[in-house]
């Protein structure tokens, strides 16, 4: 399997796109302030936007589209001449299939975690001038955990790519008399023989 262009370019436009959102959930994390209600003596939690639930499952998307891609062209580590036969390039291909995979799952994990936590609002009210109340938020952090495992997973990704295309195609060998119909010089002399003898 020779590497692919196209292929590269989506999986890196899509890692980008989800390091992007991920990024962009960690800046617009949803805030909570306790204020009083009008009607009695107790508080409540306002909240700001919900933008980052979005972001971040937007990013959580994307990065999933991003790895099927990936695997789907490669068949997950599973088929290939150049992986059976067990070369440098087939142990690289491995290397860096594990490390693909472990921060894709860290990165879809801070992702998923981050916007659920993100979308939780506190219902219950407080006393006021009383004991504060406690709203729920996400803490600062987890958003940006998910955008480095990103990173890390589009590296890794893009490297195991080029190491199973290298392993598969042996290293990217060219083979010359592949689909031509070639004759050697010592068969020349039998064709020639046999011409004249049709004759």
């Amino acid at each position: 399997m020779a590497v692919s262009v196209p292929i590269l370019a989506v999986v890196t436009s899509l890692h980008l796109l989800a390091f992007v959102f991920a990024f962009g959930a960690e800046r617009r994390r949803s805030t909570a302030v306790p204020v009083p209600d009008q009607y009695d003596e107790q508080t409540f939690c306002r909240y700001g936007t919900d933008a980052s639930t979005v972001y971040g499952m937007s990013a959580f998307a994307l990065l999933l589209v991003s790895q099927a891609v990936v695997n789907g062209v490669t068949k997950c580590l599973c088929c290939g001449k150049g992986l059976v036969t067990g070369t440098s390039y087939t142990v690289w291909a491995i290397i860096f299939f594990v490390v693909s995979w472990v921060s894709f799952l860290g990165a879809e994990a801070c992702l998923l975690a981050g916007s659920a936590k993100n979308a939780y609002h506190t219902k219950s009210k407080g006393v006021f001038q009383g004991k504060e109340l406690s709203c729920a938020v996400l803490p600062v952090g987890v958003f940006a955990a998910g955008a480095a495992f990103t990173l890390m997973s589009l590296i890794a990704t893009i490297l195991y790519y080029l190491a199973h295309s290298k392993a598969d195609t042996g290293g990217w060998e060219k083979h010359h008399n592949d689909g031509i119909g070639m004759t050697t010089p010592s068969d020349a002399p039998k064709q020639q023989n046999n011409d004249f003898d049709k004759v």
